[in-house]
C-alpha cells in the first residue's frame, strides 16, 4: 500500500499557507531568522539545504526540518501510522518514522 498526500490535503495546505502569509505569520518566522535568510522567505533554511531531499530516499541528516504546526496538521489530517509530517523550507514532507525516507511532499508553499 502506497502512502502520499491526497489532492484535498494539498489544497488545504496551500490555503493554510496563503492565509498565514496574509496575516503576517511568515513575517513572524522571518524575525527569528538571520536577516539574509529572512529575505529569502524559504523557511529560514541555510543555502544548499532548501530542497536538499528526494522522494524515495532518506532525508539527509544535514537537512533541518521541524514538525508542522498543529493547526495545519489538524487541517490536513494526521499522518498515516508509521509516518509523520515535517516542514523544511517551503515544503511539507511525509517521511517514514524509522527510516526517514521521504514518501511524498507538498512543495513551494512559500510562493
Amino acid at each position: 500500500m502506497e502512502f502520499g498526500f491526497h489532492d484535498r490535503q494539498r489544497k488545504r495546505a496551500r490555503e493554510y499557507s496563503r492565509e498565514h502569509r496574509r496575516y503576517g505569520d511568515r513575517a513572524d518566522d522571518d524575525r527569528r531568522c538571520p536577516p539574509g535568510l529572512a529575505r529569502k522567505h524559504n523557511g529560514c533554511m541555510p543555502p544548499g539545504q532548501a530542497r536538499n531531499w528526494r522522494r524515495g530516499e532518506p532525508l539527509p541528516r544535514d537537512v533541518q526540518v521541524r514538525a508542522v504546526p498543529r493547526d495545519l496538521e489538524v487541517r490536513i489530517g494526521p499522518a498515516p501510522r508509521g509516518y509523520r509530517y515535517v516542514q523544511g523550507a517551503g515544503d511539507i514532507l511525509m517521511i517514514a518514522v524509522g527510516t526517514a525516507v521521504v514518501v511524498d511532499a507538498i512543495q513551494d508553499l512559500n510562493r
